[in-house]
Formats: C-alpha cells, structure tokens, sequence
C-alpha cells in the first residue's frame, strides 16, 4: 500500500512538469500515428511515455549510446497499447529495456526458450516474462516511421508484456469478466488455426506468416496489424478486429490520417 501511494505521488509529480517542447519533434518525426490522435490521446499518451521513460532502466548495448529520441520514440510506441486501457498501469512489471543498434544475434543463454531462432540469426527485438525488452534501434525507428506496413517490433514485443500478465506468454492476456475471455478463447483459437492453415497451403494472408508459429506470436502479431493496418484487419478478420479492440479499447480505424492509405 505505502508502495503504491509513493508511485502514484511520484507521477503526479513528474506529470506536473511541463512537457519537454524537444519531444514534441520527437513523437512528430517517429511516432507517426501520433498526430492522428485526437487531443485527449495524445495528451494521454505523452503522460504515459513521461512514466515510462521514468520509471525504466534503459541499457544501451554494442556501444549504443541511449539518448532522449531513443527513449520518447521507444515509450511512445509501447504506450499506444495502453491509450484505451483504463487506470495507471504502465508496464510495471517491466524493469529495464536493452537497446542494441542494429539486429542482433544474442548468445544461447539469453534466448527464450519457447522461441525457435536458428543458431547466429539476427533478431529485431524480444520479450521476457517481467523483462527485460530487448530491441534493436533501427527497427524501432522505422517502426514507428513507417506505421502502415504491418511491421512495429515495439508494438510485437510489448504485447508480449501484455500477454505475460496472465502468468505465461501464451496468447491469452487477462479480461476482466469470464465473457470477455470466453469470447477471446473462442475466436483467437479458430483465427490461429485459420492462419495455420493458410501457411501451409501457401495462400496470401493479411498477417505475416510468422502468426503462425505460435498462439503467444500469433497475438503479437495480430496487436502490430491492429494498430498499424486495421481496415486490413477489420475487412478480412472481423472477429479477430473485434476481439483486440475489446482488450486495448480502441478503435484504430477511426485514426484517418493513419489509415488514409489502408482502405481496399
């Protein structure tokens, strides 16, 4: 208790600053679905970055020097998962980011074990249970740069953060009512074997194939199509579109600007 009344008057104290006027250009040039927010969004977004940016231990690696753009551009991407989701909750359990420049092929013991990566491959980013976030600064960048191609390591490995809250990545973060999860049950499982099917049979898909290699990815996956091409998602899987506007509580295709380019 003490514990939670020393945080929320430690934010209340960092919100009552004034936001950095250096950030604004930030969030414009690499977060670009930032303006595309309506006014209350995006003053709920900057506070969540400012929490964020605070409250975490960032490690540069491979002689990566983390700077302020590092940090906003990074915060900020993760924190669009949170703009519809009520209360104060800011990836708490998450105590450190480790940015490297670049892909990055990280040695056996800090592979997850549930992940298949070939020995020496590249990886753009990773998740643990309770942290760390590992990501590489170029996909970050031009992840958020480029907000309609599907792709957002950011948005991939922070869904993973919210999938870990239900104990386990394992595709199914927690609802509040038994409805809710019963719903997300029903439709998750047949949207992941209609994408498994897919891949085998070699059809096209609105996801990227790499949905298929697991339910915990297959979420991931589906969160960075949601945000970044939800006209895509909301015509060629409905249920799956309604499923993820029920847990983040918002509603992407309304975003115009963002998604001006995205309608079949």
């Amino acid at each position: 208790m003490l514990f939670s009344w020393l945080k929320r008057r430690r934010r209340r104290k960092l919100l009552a600053r004034p936001f950095p006027e250096t950030w604004f250009g930030y969030l414009h040039r690499n977060v670009r679905q930032y303006p595309c927010l309506r006014a209350d969004q995006q003053e709920r977004l900057r506070d969540l970055l400012r929490i964020f940016v605070s409250e975490r231990t960032w490690v540069g690696c491979a002689g990566f020097v983390i700077t302020d753009e590092v940090r906003v551009t990074i915060a900020a991407q993760a924190c669009l998962l949170l703009l519809g989701i009520e209360g104060d909750w800011c990836f708490d359990t998450l105590r450190s980011v480790l940015v490297y420049p670049d892909a990055v092929a990280l040695p056996p013991e800090m592979q997850r074990h549930e992940v298949i990566v070939d020995e020496g491959m590249p990886i753009s980013g990773q998740a643990w249970y309770r942290g760390p976030v590992i990501l590489s600064w170029h996909h970050a960048l031009m992840g958020g740069r480029h907000p309609h191609d599907g792709h957002n390591v950011v948005l991939h490995e922070f869904a993973h953060q919210i999938d870990a809250l239900s104990g386990e990545m394992g595709g199914s973060p927690p609802l509040p009512t038994r409805a809710q999860h019963d719903r997300w049950e029903a439709v998750m499982s047949r949207e992941y074997a209609r994408i498994v099917d897919d891949v085998r049979r070699g059809r096209r898909t609105v996801l990227d194939e790499y949905a298929a290699a697991s339910r915990a990815e297959f979420f991931a996956v589906g969160t960075e199509h949601f945000f970044e091409q939800p006209h895509r998602v909301k015509q060629r899987h409905p249920e799956l579109y309604d499923v993820l506007q029920m847990l983040y509580h918002v509603d992407p295709a309304e975003w115009p600007q963002c998604n001006r380019a995205l309608i079949e």
